[in-house]
């Protein structure tokens, strides 16, 4: 095969599998047109909300439909709503996925925060975004009103959005006491109770007693990360859940001992029940049960208006079929970086982003120095994972940390040995690994003890401020044993700097950075495209590749430094340890996912294969930052998948680096909460 054209036919087929897969994902999510799905904005008393509006074709002024507003969790966006939004309007429904205020493309007005902390940063946005994405729809002609006035209009949330449906169903009671119309019909919450709730009025007794008489439920998962709990669990919740049995879930459904499952009456004549999946919490929003559960619940409670819906059963679904076909985008999305990096850099200025191609090395020495290495290969790749939890849930000061901080010391110590022998030893190699090493320790002690994200009006993006906490430690936990490794022994070994792809001319890291800036641009203007042909990303679950607006650019730009510095030492340690005889082909890709996403894949192994089999996680308290996780091992295997494969390709590590470094960052902080303060 001619090699100049391999790089167009990969490169072909990457655009082929992105046009097949959004196109086909576009038709399964507007039912095959006969649902027309648009993004929307609009201004609120608050701010800007955005949503997927899917609009049946026979729904007009003439012909309104019952309505359901659906809405997704913290740090989620209005896509994660897909399987409720595509099943629910292919059985007659008018359904907007909203996008919750800092969220997506919504944005909260600035002077609409409590104050600069996260606590006055973080409860606006949910506290008003269903409610006033309710006065919006209640307004629009294709909305069904009763005679009275009274909105047909469902209100179904995950998690935050939860509290958010929760806090309108209050909202509209207080509302009707003063009117004299109920604008929401109904209300389901997904992974949500009134543990936040509670913080602006509405606990369960506030929100019994303003039910109004509506149908309303729960789903409320066994294996929930956070609620649901019983009040002696409420520091350590990763455990099994019985929200029925619990004063709240009595309460919720006035019953003295009720079942799951099961409609009960209220005294204000309405109707009430809690389903529980044995699930965890983001599993909810990925769940044929938990979506036969929202259509169960909606068909139910608009029974009086089945006539404008269509009778299809709960269990024929098809947003599974959404999600395979986004995958194959998303396939194409990541197969496409290599080529067009390789097609970049054949251009004038961008081919000096390649440099001589690394060498593999034979890897030498007896069976049991083999065996030493692959310890210390095995060590280092699980160091990160180690240390997350103390470093995300502990933070700056707590024991990990504290101990972190002693292995940066230690270290350092370490690289003034190393030094010293180096010198001794004439050794000018070992000497560079020795000050690298000395640097990295003293940086280590010294991060992993100070809080350096804690400011919140500068690191707009709380959850992105814990893993770049984690990220920055990880980094230069990578950077010390690299240095300590080729200080101590491969600089001995006539291994040289360039081994490690680290090339150090300014022309090359200049190339190397356009050359992955043009490459990220690129990507994401197909990936616009895309969105406006078909209203498809690129996503499994919640690993995605989404739309953003140019607000969170300073986001961005601010976080982009850490995990730059993470994927400089990540594409680093994959080139030495993936340049061998014996790590040719699969092996090297399976090493270097290994050595990237290794570590964590086994922490979320043992968590959650203990809370599943005892009851209770591993880490009973790591609820948020284990949730995390799960999108973070695809991110950090495919980086190290295009790591390894442009590496091989240019000859070094600063293109793909860069690339991971922007590619992955502004991933992450478009599916994300960012406080925009606009």
């Amino acid at each position: 095969m001619n090699t100049n054209k391999k790089p167009l036919r990969v490169l072909c087929l990457a655009l082929i599998l992105i046009f097949l897969g959004s196109a086909v994902a576009g038709l399964i999510n507007s039912s095959f047109n006969s649902v027309k799905v648009s993004r929307i904005s609009f201004e609120t008393a608050n701010g800007e909300l955005s949503g997927l509006l899917y609009l049946p074709k026979d729904a007009s002024e003439s012909n309104p439909k019952p309505t359901i507003i659906v809405t997704h969790g913290y740090l989620n966006s209005a896509e994660m709503q897909d399987a409720n939004a595509i099943e629910l309007s292919r059985r007659g429904f008018v359904v907007l996925a909203l996008d919750q205020y800092d969220h997506g493309h919504s944005a909260l007005n600035s002077e609409n925060y409590m104050s600069e902390d996260f606590l006055g940063m973080w409860m606006p946005f949910w506290v008003n975004s269903m409610n006033d994405a309710v006065q919006y729809m209640y307004e629009q002609d294709y909305v069904l009103k009763d005679s009275a006035g009274n909105g047909i209009i469902g209100v179904t949330g995950h998690s935050m959005g939860g509290f958010s449906s929760s806090m309108a169903l209050a909202m509209d009671e207080a509302q009707y006491a003063e009117t004299g119309v109920r604008k929401i019909y109904a209300g389901l919450t997904e992974g949500s109770d009134f543990s936040y709730t509670a913080y602006a009025g509405i606990d369960v007794a506030t929100a019994d007693a303003l039910g109004g008489g509506r149908y309303m439920g729960k789903v409320a998962a066994q294996y929930d990360e956070f609620f649901f709990n019983d009040p002696s669990e409420l520091l350590n919740t990763v455990r099994h859940k019985d929200y029925v049995s619990t004063e709240e879930g009595k309460t919720f459904l006035e019953q003295e001992s009720p079942e799951t499952n099961t409609w009960y009456d209220t005294a204000d004549g309405g109707k009430r029940i809690i389903y529980e999946p044995a699930q965890t919490h983001p599993w909810n929003h990925f769940s044929a049960t938990t979506t036969s559960y929202a259509i169960s619940f909606y068909m139910t409670a608009f029974a009086d208006y089945s006539s404008y819906l269509k009778n299809v059963s709960a269990d024929a679904q098809v947003w599974q079929w959404k999600e395979f076909f986004e995958l194959i985008a998303l396939i194409g999305f990541v197969m496409l970086f290599v080529p067009l990096v390789t097609c970049i850099t054949k251009l004038p200025f961008f081919k000096e982003a390649v440099t001589e191609k690394i060498q593999v090395k034979t890897v030498e020495g007896s069976g049991a120095s083999k065996v030493v290495n692959c310890i210390i290969l095995i060590v280092v790749a699980l160091l990160p994972a180690i240390f997350y939890t103390p470093l995300v849930d502990g933070g700056a000061g707590s024991i990990g940390t504290n101990i972190l901080m002693g292995i940066g010391i230690c270290g350092a110590i370490l690289g003034v040995v190393s030094l010293l022998l180096s010198v001794k030893d004439k050794n000018s190699k070992g000497r560079n690994g020795s000050v690298l090493a000395i640097v990295a320790g003293v940086c280590l002690a010294i991060t992993a003890h100070t809080p350096m994200y804690g400011n919140i009006t500068i690191w707009t993006a709380p959850a992105v401020s814990d893993i770049a906490y984690w990220t920055i430690n990880a980094a230069l936990i990578s950077i010390l044993a690299m240095a300590l490794i080729y200080g101590f022994v491969k600089s001995k070994e006539n291994i040289q700097l360039s081994d490690y792809g680290i090339v150090c001319s300014l022309k090359t890291i200049v190339a190397g950075l356009c050359t992955a800036v043009v490459a990220v641009a690129v990507g994401y203007a197909i990936l616009g495209l895309m969105d406006v042909l078909f209203k498809a990303d690129f996503r499994i679950w919640t690993f995605a590749f989404k739309t953003w607006d140019l607000n969170i650019m300073p986001a961005i730009l601010k976080y982009l430094p850490t995990f730059l510095l993470f994927y400089i030492a990540s594409t680093a340690s994959i080139t030495i340890h993936t340049s061998t005889e014996g790590t040719k082909g699969v092996k090297g890709y399976f090493l270097a996912m290994f050595l990237n996403a290794g570590g964590i894949l086994i922490w979320l192994i043992r968590q959650y294969g203990t809370l599943f089999i005892t009851g209770v996680a591993a880490h009973p308290e790591s609820a948020l930052s284990g949730i995390i996780l799960v999108a973070m091992v695809p991110t950090l295997a495919v980086a190290a998948i295009l790591s390894r494969a442009l590496y091989k390709r240019l000859g070094n590590i600063w293109a793909p680096a860069f690339l991971n470094g922007i590619l992955m960052t502004v991933m992450t902080l478009a599916n994300t909460t960012v406080f925009l303060k606009v």
